[in-house]
């Protein structure tokens, strides 16, 4: 059983939210304190002075939540105290504190009036009733840089917590954006192998289920061909699992499925009793990783496709290598595969979404002389799009 470390009274304490109001409170009192009277015309100090000085500190406790009122409230404590002729101290601590509150809070603009409004009714506001002369412009100016100084540095702090805030969220995001995006291709992946496995499998346990009633020597290759299907289903699981659990994207055991993978796939194919062939026209050409694997799970679903309809006799796989791009071409000569190559489930769209992540160009549709064809472009190199990551 762990316990948390609970750090000593004196740091809770600063840390919480009475110790600025606590503080401050402090200065305003022992300052005004040992102040010096100005003249014989200042009040001396009483009890309405003492809960003057420390009213101001106890709204700040408040300030967070109520940034406005409370600095209007402190302006008018200090407000009341000066008029009330009180010896001179630091009675406007409070009113700094709010005003800085205020502008963290995002109220920037009502803390620059209610400072505006103590600059002019405090320091020119005796000289313009004709109570006194004019102030002296040295402290009149200096009084003004600290105002403008108290308005600025909030500010600027304000800016870059808000920006570092927004920053923070926008990674955040990012990350949830891609970690979605992995989902979503892990997803696909794992139908691309589960589909194309399952449909062999269940072909050829269909096989096997005839041959063993009337040819049971006959049913070895059916049976065969469900164990290579399942071993290939399994190992394609465990490669996608591992990189589930170690997060990091390292390399799967199995090698990533591309294009020379096609004569081990038609293999697999003709076993399940599907004829296919296969054509490849002009030179071949090195291809992304990400070109090279789609370009072999659109093959993969597309033959598997072929063999969930048994009016489908044989199937034609051709790789054209152009200029710019690889077309990918899968016909069939089936009979009513219109119904069995539907936009239904995740295999057309699938295979269009992956031909247009790519910045590639993706039809599927009916052969004029019967059966069906599926034909992708995909450039040699990979132009991602932003929206399908």
């Amino acid at each position: 059983m762990t316990t948390e470390f609970a750090p000593p009274f004196p740091f809770r304490f600063f840390r919480s939210r009475v110790a600025l109001p606590v503080a401050v409170a402090f200065f305003q009192v022992m300052g005004t304190s040992f102040a010096d009277g100005h003249g014989p015309s200042r009040r001396p100090l009483d009890l309405l002075s003492f809960l003057l000085l420390l009213s101001g500190p106890a709204l700040l406790t408040v300030r967070r939540k109520y940034p406005v009122p409370v600095l209007f409230s402190a302006f008018a404590v200090a407000a009341t105290y000066e008029l009330l002729g009180y010896i001179d101290g630091p009675i406007f601590i409070s009113v700094a504190v709010a005003v800085v509150a205020a502008i963290m809070g995002g109220k920037r603009r009502i803390a620059v009036a209610v400072a505006a409004l103590g600059y002019a009714t405090f320091v020119w506001g005796e000289f313009a009733l004709g109570l006194e002369g004019a102030p002296k412009l040295p402290e009149a100016i200096a009084v003004g840089a600290w105002l403008a100084a108290l308005l600025t540095v909030p500010e600027v702090f304000r800016v870059r917590r808000e920006r570092f805030i927004e920053e923070a969220r926008s990674r955040a995001e990012e990350r949830k954006r891609r970690a979605s995006e992995e989902r979503l291709r892990i997803a696909q992946e794992l139908h691309d192998v589960i589909a194309h496995n399952i449909s062999l499998i269940n072909v050829q346990a269909g096989t096997a289920l005839h041959l063993l009633e009337d040819r049971p020597d006959q049913a070895r290759p059916a049976l065969t061909a469900i164990k290579e299907a399942s071993n290939e289903a399994l190992g394609e699981l465990r490669s996608v699992l591992d990189v589930l659990r170690d997060g990091s994207g390292g390399a799967p055991r199995s090698p990533t499925p591309g294009l020379n993978q096609i004569d081990s796939l038609i293999a697999r194919m003709k076993v399940a009793g599907l004829v296919v062939g296969k054509r490849v026209e002009g030179p071949e050409r090195s291809l992304s990783a990400p070109v090279d694997r789609s370009a072999f799970r659109i093959v993969q679903e597309s033959l598997t496709n072929v063999t969930r309809h048994a009016a489908v006799a044989s199937a034609t796989v051709t790789l054209r290598y152009k200029a710019d791009v690889i077309e990918v071409e899968i016909t069939d000569d089936g009979h009513g595969a219109i119904s069995t190559h539907s936009e239904g489930g995740n295999g057309i769209p699938g295979m269009r979404e992956r031909a247009l992540a790519l910045g590639g160009e993706f039809e599927a549709g009916p052969r004029a002389g019967g059966g069906f064809r599926i034909r992708a472009r995909l450039p040699y190199e990979a132009h991602i799009r932003e929206d399908s990551q």
